[in-house]
């Protein structure tokens, strides 16, 4: 592509880089995806070979800055970082900083095919384009020609800060995602969720009779005293084993029994936003081999509101893949319970105001007929009449009303 451009007769500049560390980035995939799904690196001849890192937000820095690069000619420039690393140091410095411990084993003798027959077992949805990666791996790709140093103010991060960045960067931007949106695409149930990165994401929606404020209540009340709306005795089983093995457990309740704020405690569980009726994500502190949230989203229209849950889990490697699909049953069964719950919860609020409201009208209409005000009162008292015994039932009419 680089090639054709430069050949059309249009100043083309063209930028050359190793391996891109970066959420998207294929290359940095593959070696995520093999620290985390392999307790054993083996290590044959390829991963050895030197390679230049280079973080995804000096790329961009360097396709900004050609904006203002004035060319005569099409230029090639090589990029890189800093750092003249193998393959492997990128592995154990990733498993350094997932906090995954992962011991290496040389094997001389794997060549490119064996290894990727390996990278099929392993990462099978980068498995194609790994085969096309070991094979351009024989020799170091190191950057040759410094003129890209030379003619631009960019001066690329190491390869440490590099991961850091960009393992912080994905976390904030999972935190940013709006569920409802984000998978929209993905229609129907994935069993186990559905796998964006290395993230699982489980997440359903029910639709509720109630304004975002009255479906937003039982949210904000919930831990502490009021529990967890379904299998309150699986949440302190939970609660005993984490407190058993170091952890928080349950012991910490809430602060308040209504009002939150981001940072507060819920359990084992931390608030990491907060929206007044209309978001709460919470961060699991309990001891499991991964980390979980558990996010609420509140959306009105006119004709109710969408109350969606959604439970992201990012497993430490082969241990947390098989905790949260081991443990998949009963966390459905949970979850599911739960939002049926807290929208029943949603819906008794929604049924009260309404029946508040008629009340208050009936009302109305009683006193305009005492007091001769109202010629069609008798034919309104019945509507109102028949209005609540459909929202409150015929048991729970006021004797004034009959």
């Amino acid at each position: 592509m680089g090639r054709i451009l430069r050949e059309s007769g249009v100043p083309t500049i063209e930028f050359r880089a190793s391996i891109i560390i970066g959420s998207g980035s294929a290359s940095f995939e593959i070696v995520r995806s093999l620290v985390d799904r392999s307790p054993l690196l083996l290590i044959p001849r390829w991963v050895v070979s030197r390679t230049q890192p280079i973080a995804i937000e000096d790329v961009l820095a360097y396709l900004l800055a050609a904006l203002d690069l004035e060319l005569e000619e099409s230029r090639l420039f090589e990029i890189g970082g800093p750092d003249r690393v193998a393959y492997a140091d990128l592995m154990r410095e990733y498993a350094r900083q997932a906090g995954l411990r992962r011991a290496v084993i040389r094997v001389p003798l794997a060549t490119p095919r064996m290894s990727g027959l390996w990278l099929s077992v392993v990462t099978p949805v980068y498995a194609s384009i790994g085969r096309e990666l070991i094979d351009s791996l024989r020799n170091d790709t190191l950057v040759g020609d410094g003129s890209a140093r030379e003619l631009f103010p960019i001066r690329p991060r190491g390869f440490r800060e590099a991961i850091e960045r960009a393992l912080a960067n994905e976390d904030r931007e999972f935190a940013e995602t709006r569920w409802s949106d984000a998978l929209s695409a993905y229609r129907g149930r994935n069993w186990g969720g559905v796998t964006l990165g290395q993230r699982v994401v489980a997440s359903r929606t029910i639709r509720v009779a109630a304004s975002p404020e009255q479906t937003f209540a039982p949210i904000q009340r919930i831990g502490g005293k009021t529990g967890w709306y379904y299998g309150n005795g699986f949440w302190r089983l939970r609660g005993l084993l984490d407190t058993l093995v170091g952890g928080v457990g349950l012991r910490r309740g809430r602060r308040d029994p209504v009002r939150l704020a981001v940072g507060d405690t819920l359990d084992f569980w931390r608030v990491e936003a907060f929206e007044q009726d209309r978001l709460l994500r919470l961060s699991a502190e309990m001891k499991t081999p991964g980390r979980i949230w558990l996010q609420f989203e509140v959306n009105g229209d006119d004709a109710g509101t969408t109350l969606r849950q959604t439970a992201i889990f990012d497993p430490h490697g082969l241990a947390g893949l098989a905790y949260w699909y081991a443990l998949y049953p009963v966390h459905y069964l949970i979850f599911e319970g739960m939002l049926r719950r807290i929208g029943r919860a949603a819906n008794a609020s929604g049924r009260g105001s309404v029946s508040r409201l008629l009340m208050s009208k009936y009302s109305e209409i009683e006193n305009r007929a005492v007091y001769g005000r109202c010629r069609g009162c008798q034919s309104h008292r019945s509507t109102a009449r028949d209005s609540l015994r459909r929202i409150r039932g015929p048991s729970s009419m006021p004797s004034s009303l009959e």
